[in-house]
């Protein structure tokens, strides 16, 4: 079925975001047989701490998470991973902040999409103790950012030197922007481009 996605009329596909425990074999398979298929994976995690995630109710392990990790760098060429997490938790004492920090400071990943955690009515996480007060989530959306810059930027600078394919997707003054097929951001004068 997913070998039929190579048959439209497409220049490229990729999944936008996709659970952990939704992505397997088959589709590793297909993404490293494809020729249309991207080289980028975006897969939220929330939390690198045991305890944390198991409040949140995640299907899934951190783990089971760190494997998949591992899996599509050893089996898909230059894979570009993006992953989503979230600070502030009720319950995220300093210390499992820092599981979350650590955990995610060994991942071979590509760079994350950092959120504050923001109390919603009507959620089993509205009633939670443990609420993490709101300079304190700042803080640490600020530290993570900063590790996603470096892990960005170690990413990125593997590529520096070599030839990529780029979709190009807008124009402004005198560069053209678009993507590689493992997300890297490019950025180029308009004359040069192909």
């Amino acid at each position: 079925m997913l070998y039929e996605l190579d048959k439209l009329n497409l220049k490229r596909i990729r999944i936008s975001s996709i659970e952990p425990n939704l992505v397997n074999q088959q589709i590793i398979d297909f993404a490293k047989s494809s020729d249309k298929f991207c080289n980028h994976f975006h897969i939220p995690l929330q939390s690198g701490d045991a305890e944390t995630l198991k409040g949140m109710r995640r299907r899934y392990k951190k783990e089971y998470y760190s494997d998949l990790v591992h899996r599509l760098n050893d089996e898909i060429k230059d894979v570009g991973i993006g992953v989503d997490v979230i600070v502030g938790f009720p319950g995220e004492t300093e210390e499992r902040f820092q599981n979350t920090f650590e955990f995610l400071s060994e991942l071979p990943i590509s760079y994350l999409h950092v959120f504050s955690y923001s109390e919603r009515r009507d959620t089993d996480a509205a009633v939670m103790t443990g609420s993490v007060d709101i300079e304190e989530r700042k803080k640490r959306s600020h530290i993570l950012r900063r590790l996603s810059d470096k892990k960005r930027f170690e990413f990125y600078s593997r590529f520096v030197g070599s030839e990529q394919e780029v979709l190009f997707e807008s124009e402004k003054e005198n560069f053209r922007e678009g993507l590689t097929t493992n997300y890297i951001r490019v950025k180029t004068t308009a004359q040069y481009a192909d």
